[in-house]
């Protein structure tokens, strides 16, 4: 593209399906490899969608004008509102039909607000993020004195407020989860599969992409092994096996299922959508292929219909590492490159990973 201008109109022109299959296919590879441009294309589907629900709102608005213009207003009121004296008769004789009809005006009222996308605004109640809510989770008594027995070395107690998944980044203690998981936290701590309780600091946010890194500052932390797993860096295929693991509860579930879409809710672009089961508690969670890449990161599903899951695309965690200052960091941040889990079976491959998976506990 020579110029902004005409990266804009190829951007139209591929968001209004004008491109040959050819040229299509190409673009595509194109917002792959390159960030910046698929959100340039993200941003001006925004921005086409909002000139199109305001154009629609501005033609609805014409057409009532020009409709009350048709009106003949006088002819009507007097064909509506007889002699005062026979007011109260008619009223009181079909009260109740007058509730009926005024039932339906209300309806018809808020059938044309929703057609026009009125409410389109509020159509994220269809949309939940997943993040727990474990303030008032109800703990065994076992359990209870399981964690007054640990607490010098577990951590605190208190099952907190918020509850989520992250996953390791590195070995020594960089680890990734959703922003939405560790907004507003006053601390974070971040469990193991062993039932270890460790504090972690908020090192970088994104909110655009919703994800957050966090750096395990405890003493008592040891250094993990190498990650069994890489970052996938270019797109997945759709109908391609994926499975993930988090924490909906107090240990870690396994779940798999497929890509049923390569974008997510409403067509965003940042996400898949992936036919998998998961509740409030998973996000933050790795999304893993096949080969065991990570592909993505759980943050959200579709209520009302089963399955219908999102991940924000690994490609994004990537940028948001990449944005990181190197000299901010205590330590190095390092991303591994070297896949241990290609070839093994899921069994295997999860006897590989768990170690790298936490609960995240918000306060």
């Amino acid at each position: 593209m020579e110029s902004e201008i005409e990266l804009i109109e190829y951007i139209e022109s591929y968001l209004n399906d004008e491109l040959s299959t050819e040229d299509k296919i190409a673009f595509e590879k194109l917002r792959a490899e390159n960030p910046v441009i698929d959100l340039k294309v993200v941003e001006h589907q925004i921005l086409l969608n909002q000139v199109t629900e305001y154009g629609t709102r501005v033609k609805l608005k014409a057409d009532l004008n020009e409709a009350y213009e048709l009106l003949d207003v006088t002819s009507i009121k007097a064909g509506l509102f007889p002699p005062l004296h026979r007011m109260r008769l008619i009223i009181n004789k079909f009260k109740f039909n007058t509730a009926i009809a005024a039932s339906v005006a209300i309806i018809t009222v808020f059938a044309t607000l929703l057609s026009t996308g009125y409410f389109n605004k509020n159509s994220t109640n269809n949309y939940k993020a997943l993040r727990r809510d474990i303030n008032n989770i109800k703990r065994s008594q076992n359990q209870l004195i399981k964690g007054i027995n640990d607490l010098p070395e577990k951590g605190p107690v208190n099952p907190g407020q918020f509850g989520g998944t992250g996953f390791a980044l590195t070995s020594n203690g960089y680890i990734v989860t959703n922003y939405h998981v560790v907004k507003d936290a006053d601390s974070v701590y971040v469990q193991n599969v062993n039932g270890e309780s460790f504090k972690v600091k908020q090192i970088y946010v994104d909110p655009a992409y919703d994800i957050a890194v966090l750096q395990i500052t405890d003493p008592g932390f040891k250094e993990l092994g190498s990650l069994p797993y890489t970052f996938k860096k270019s797109g997945s295929d759709l109908g391609e096996d994926v499975y993930t693991i988090g924490f909906p509860r107090d240990d870690q579930v396994f779940n798999r299922g497929y890509l049923s879409s390569l974008t997510g809710y409403g067509g965003d672009t940042l996400t898949y959508q992936v036919d998998i089961s998961v509740n409030p508690g998973n996000s933050g969670g790795p999304l893993l292929n096949n080969k065991g890449n990570v592909i993505g990161i759980i943050n959200a599903k579709q209520m009302q219909i089963e399955g219908a899951a999102f991940a924000i695309k690994s490609n994004f965690i990537l940028q948001s590492v990449d944005a990181i200052p190197q000299d901010s960091l205590e330590n190095k941040l390092v991303l591994n490159k070297k896949n241990t889990m290609s070839g093994l079976s899921r069994t295997d491959q999860y006897k590989k990973i768990k170690d790298y998976i936490f609960m995240v506990k918000v306060y």
